[in-house]
């Protein structure tokens, strides 16, 4: 190694994965619990090559740069400039570029990226999100989100966040916010996410005055705004007791950054998997000056590496799972676990991963099983592609 690793080519594998009893709600665009469905999803590795043999891996991978130029041939340790060039491009691909360099820079010189970023957190505690609400069965009624939660307590999580159904009336999503409150309210954290799925801002606010009776943590994204509104969610602050948490749909940094400006959040969202773990980063720190908190979005190595590396956040969430689905990640990692048994029972955390860069090892022997493509998309030895 010459401590210098330059950028030479870039890889993607894809590979492909068949999901049961799981598919698109007819509600919306959201994936869903439906017993007997199968739905086939693929996902993506991307691999950064440099010249002294280190690779940077990561994935999901969002989206790609319309080009790679300003990658190739560059020092994989100078990020902020990699970062800065990507995001005045139009920032596609910039969190798959950025966390590939950290993982990278991590892997230079020994340490997990959140090491490398001062954090020294190595349990971090965690909340269930579950998946959005289903036609039958587990989670189709305000009861079964209640004793689906009461299960999670029961295994150690402090946190219980509801993505309630897309579609139906806002009483029974009001019924929903009470049954889960009655149930274990006061004994752990209750978050409401309805992802921007009310279509009129009182939709909203009668949610958010049902989750002010049981002291909810945050209401997330709850309107059709897209979650970007300055004006409509400082107002909706002024009416309702609990935080709200928005930021999801914001771009990038500048945009989140003006939503705690505005009075339009009380906790903001961050995204390490979409953003990059530079644009988290610099975001976190801009909330901890205005003395507020940042909660990672997604699920991942990436996102453990963040919440790691700063104080300001609360919860690292554990998402999308279901009764009957509680392993819905495909485990392209060894030795680390995403699914609902992930978290200890004892302080009802999981432990962020130790290894040099994003912490992890890929189960290559699974990937390969199921790999669909593999690619080279940049070589410096072709010139950029």
């Amino acid at each position: 190694m010459n401590g210098n690793p330059i950028v030479t080519k870039i890889e993607l594998i894809e590979f492909a994965w068949v999901a049961e009893n799981i598919g698109l709600s007819p509600f919306g665009h959201q994936p869903t619990y439906l017993p007997g469905a199968t739905w086939r999803r693929t996902r993506t590795i991307m691999r950064m090559h440099t010249d002294d043999g280190i690779v940077g891996e990561v994935s999901p991978v969002p989206s790609l740069p319309g080009s790679w130029r300003g990658i190739l041939g560059e020092s994989a340790l100078d990020r902020e400039r990699i970062y800065n060039r990507l995001k005045l491009a139009g920032s596609e691909g910039l969190g798959a570029v950025d966390n590939c360099l950290w993982d990278i820079a991590g892997k230079v010189l020994g340490l997990p990226a959140f090491r490398l970023l001062g954090g020294d957190r190595a349990r971090l505690p965690t909340h269930i999100s579950t998946m959005n609400g289903a036609l039958d069965g587990p989670l189709s009624t305000p009861e079964s989100f209640a004793d689906y939660a009461e299960e999670a307590l029961g295994m150690g999580y402090g946190g219980f966040k509801i993505h309630p159904w897309p579609g139906g009336s806002i009483r029974s999503h009001t019924a929903l916010v009470a049954a889960v409150g009655d149930r274990v309210g006061g004994r752990m954290d209750l978050m409401m996410d309805p992802f921007c799925s009310y279509p009129t801002f009182a939709d909203a606010l009668k949610v958010g005055w049902a989750c002010d009776d049981y002291r909810y943590l945050w209401l997330e994204d709850p309107y059709a705004d897209n979650g970007v509104s300055h004006f409509g969610h400082r107002k909706l602050r002024e009416l309702i007791k609990t935080p709200l948490l928005q930021g999801e749909k914001a771009k990038g940094l500048e945009e989140r950054v003006n939503l705690i400006i505005a009075g339009a959040t009380d906790l903001v969202r961050g995204d390490p998997i979409e953003w990059g773990l530079t644009s988290t980063m610099k975001l976190a720190h801009a909330a901890e000056g205005l003395g507020l908190d940042i909660e990672m979005h997604g699920v991942g190595p990436v996102c453990r590496q963040a919440m790691a590396a700063c104080r300001n956040s609360n919860y690292y969430e554990l998402s999308w799972v279901h009764p009957d689905l509680p392993a819905p990640h495909p485990p392209i990692f060894a030795e680390y676990d995403d699914t609902i048994w992930a978290v200890s029972k004892d302080d009802g955390c999981v432990p962020t991963p130790l290894l040099p860069g994003l912490g992890v090892r890929y189960d290559w022997d699974w990937i390969n099983a199921h790999l669909e493509s593999r690619r080279v998309v940049a070589d410096i030895a072709d010139g950029v592609h």
